[in-house]
């Protein structure tokens, strides 16, 4: 779905620049554009997207200097005994964004993270990539999907990374998978 989303984005941009002829004599050559026909589906679903996107909470800062966070949230953690749940992405993503309102609207998800974890936003965007504090969990080389969770134990280290594609439904997310890789840290 996602690939899908970046294909259209694409398309549409190809589909704008394509679209700017000049009206200027054209010295007996005709000059033509090439129109690409608009599914107006796509259209309707991406404003859709764009609306939701809008409403939902933005739980990520571009201006945070997340090592001096996360280093606090271990400290935090080793006094309560809890692992930490990094979620990483940005506020540009639609699919961060839904599982942030997700695990924090659905009140069975939501007491399972604050009995077990402390939770964060990683954020990774143009304004700010984090690149050495990915570098401490992950391959930063290699592509990644966001959202991504990084499970972290009580003294700060790397437990498990998991994808968020295996938790999703359809255009959310499953109750009963998220439950289970909040329970187990993993699925």
């Amino acid at each position: 779905m996602k690939k899908l989303t970046i294909l259209a984005l694409l398309g549409l941009g190809t589909f704008a620049f394509s679209q700017n002829v000049k009206n200027a004599p054209d010295n007996g050559k005709k000059k033509t554009a090439l129109i690409v026909p608009t599914n107006q589906t796509e259209l309707d679903a991406k404003k859709k997207a764009a609306e939701e996107k809008a409403k939902l909470p933005k739980p990520y800062n571009p201006k945070a200097d997340a090592q001096a966070d996360i280093n606090k949230l271990v400290a935090q953690a080793k006094k309560e005994g809890k692992n930490i749940i990094i979620q990483a992405g940005g506020n540009w993503c639609i699919w961060c964004l839904r599982f942030n309102n997700f695990v924090q609207s659905t009140p069975e998800l939501k007491e399972i993270v604050d009995k077990n974890y402390l939770y964060y936003h990683l954020n990774f965007s143009p304004e700010n990539k984090n690149e050495k504090v990915f570098a401490q969990y992950i391959n930063v080389k290699e592509q990644q999907s966001y959202p991504f969770f990084i499970i972290l134990d009580k003294d700060g280290k790397k437990i498990h990374v998991q994808q968020s594609e295996i938790l999703e439904d359809g255009k959310g997310y499953s109750k009963e998978k998220v439950k289970e890789f909040l329970q187990k840290g993993k699925i």
